[in-house]
Order: structure tokens, then sequence, then C-alpha cells
């Protein structure tokens, strides 16, 4: 009778860690929560990121300056879009129907929006300063491919629904 007791608990080891490792994905609510704690400090610093820059563009600075500050605050997006994007990735993948898709999709957005971030800091530091006129014309292309390339970014979320994730993204304070 001894030897069939080790067996057995050895059977139930063996049979308990890939269970666990299936019931590792977090559920709809904690995936969520894990997100929208993520993407919080993220929206919060593109908006201040986004005032700067527009106040910026309306100040009366020399080109060099404007170079510098805007380099800089594309800088800012491109670190904080990233820090995001790693939050997320941190969430892990939601327990719902499509939900490796799902966390792909909010992954490849936050990384598009970093590189169009980054392009555009990238962009910035190749201009010249002189003319002011040509500096400040070539700086609204880069802001036009900043937005065309954060337009592209964007997450396409009718084909990831989830009706659970939906849910818990409208009930959850940490998302609202």
């Amino acid at each position: 009778m001894r030897a069939v007791r080790p067996i057995s608990l050895a059977l139930v080891l063996v049979l308990a860690v890939p269970l666990s490792a299936c019931s590792g994905q977090p559920g709809a609510q904690a995936w969520a929560a894990s997100v929208c704690t993520a993407l919080t400090p993220w929206r919060s610093e593109i908006d201040s990121l986004t005032s700067r820059a527009q106040a910026q563009m309306t100040a009366e600075t020399t080109p060099s300056q404007a170079k510098e500050n805007l380099s800089r605050l594309f800088d800012g997006a491109a670190s904080a879009s990233e820090a995001a994007r790693a939050g997320v990735e941190r969430a892990g993948v939601p327990a719902v129907d499509d939900g490796e898709r799902i966390a792909d999709g909010f992954l490849g957005s936050l990384a598009g929006i970093r590189d169009a971030y980054g392009q555009a800091r990238t962009g910035i530091e190749g201009l010249s300063t002189r003319p002011t006129k040509t500096f400040y014309t070539e700086v609204g292309k880069v802001l036009d491919r900043l937005n065309a390339d954060y337009e592209k970014s964007n997450l396409d979320t009718t084909e990831l629904e989830s009706v659970e994730l939906r849910q818990a993204f409208d009930s959850l304070p940490e998302c609202q």
C-alpha cells in the first residue's frame, strides 16, 4: 500500500504544474485593472507633453530653443509610451477568448506610438534651425508625420472585442 501513495503524490505534482501554468492568466477584471494602471500615468504624461508642445509652437523662442524643447518633449513621450507598453506586457495575457490577440494588439499599438514619438524626435533633431521660416515649416512636416504615424498605431478594438474585458474596463475605477 505504501508504494501507491508516493506514485499518487508524484502524479498529482506532475499534473499540478501544467494546470497551474494554465491558470496563471489573469481574469478579465485583473487584466483590465493592470492595463488601466499602466495606461493612466501614460495618458497624463502624453496630455501634459502635448500641451507643452502646443505652447512651444506658439511661444516666441529661437529655433534652437524650439528644437531642443521639442526634442526633449518627444523623447519624454517615447519613454512614457515604452513604460506603458512594458506595464501592459507585465499584465500578461487575459484569460478571455482571443486573449493573446487582444494583449498583442495593446502592445503593438503602444510600441507603434513609442516609435512614432521616437521618429518625431529624430526628425526634429535632424532639422537645421536656419533659415527660421524653413525650420518651422519642417517642424510642421514632422508633426504631420507624427500625427499620421500615431493614427496608424491606434488600436482597432472592433476586432478585439471581449464582453468580459469591455465590462471590466467600463466598471473598474482604475479605468475611468
